[in-house]
């Protein structure tokens, strides 16, 4: 005897979206979802597509644009603070803005007395007139300019140096700031020199 043929027809899941009534709550919010995530993914590609072309057009990113110093910062650089040279120093008074600066070497000894100045465009100018033996100098004005870029000032002799680091932030064993020290540490440097250029005169 034929064993019968069930059909298993029955047993199909019917396509989605196909509207069954056993079937039709869940396949329809099948449906509606699939359609929500492919909506959802398109404008997804069409943002990200319309960001890439923003960015493109708005080109290279902007330089960190330089700022001067204030007159009041530049004096909070420079008064009651000796510059140390090689072989010799200048000292920057902080009430009179006296300055005095020497320096020392084999039968070149000679100083200089004067004043100096800050500006409110980040400028910083000694006004000096220089003695040595046998020699008297007219008072000359030198400045310096400086800036500030990216926490950290540079400085330039005026009128065309080149710039150079000054004092970075965090402060590094490279810069020259670390050669100007508190106070008027080298202030008998200084009278010494100056008696020993009035005594050769």
């Amino acid at each position: 005897m034929r064993t019968p043929i069930v059909p298993t027809a029955l047993t199909r899941l019917p396509p989605l979206c196909v509207d069954r009534r056993q079937h039709r709550p869940r396949r329809f919010a099948s449906c509606t979802q699939l359609m929500f995530l492919l909506a959802l993914c398109g404008q997804t590609a069409l943002s990200g597509t319309a960001h890439a072309a923003a960015a493109k057009d708005s080109g290279p990113a902007q330089a960190v644009v330089a700022t001067v110093p204030t007159a009041y910062e530049m004096s909070l650089l420079y008064a009651d603070r000796t510059w140390v040279w090689k072989d010799g120093a200048a000292y920057f008074a902080q009430g009179n803005r006296r300055l005095e600066a020497w320096t020392s070497g084999p039968d070149t000894a000679s100083f200089a007395a004067g004043r100096w100045l800050v500006t409110s465009n980040g400028k910083m100018c000694m006004e000096l007139a220089w003695r040595s033996k046998g020699y008297t100098g007219k008072q000359k004005r030198t400045c310096y300019s400086h800036r500030i870029q990216g926490g950290n000032i540079e400085k330039r002799e005026d009128p065309d140096g080149e710039w150079y680091s000054f004092k970075r932030s965090p402060e590094d064993t490279s810069d020259e700031y670390r050669k100007f020290e508190v106070g008027n540490p080298k202030g008998a440097q200084f009278e010494e020199t100056r008696k020993l250029v009035d005594s050769k005169n």
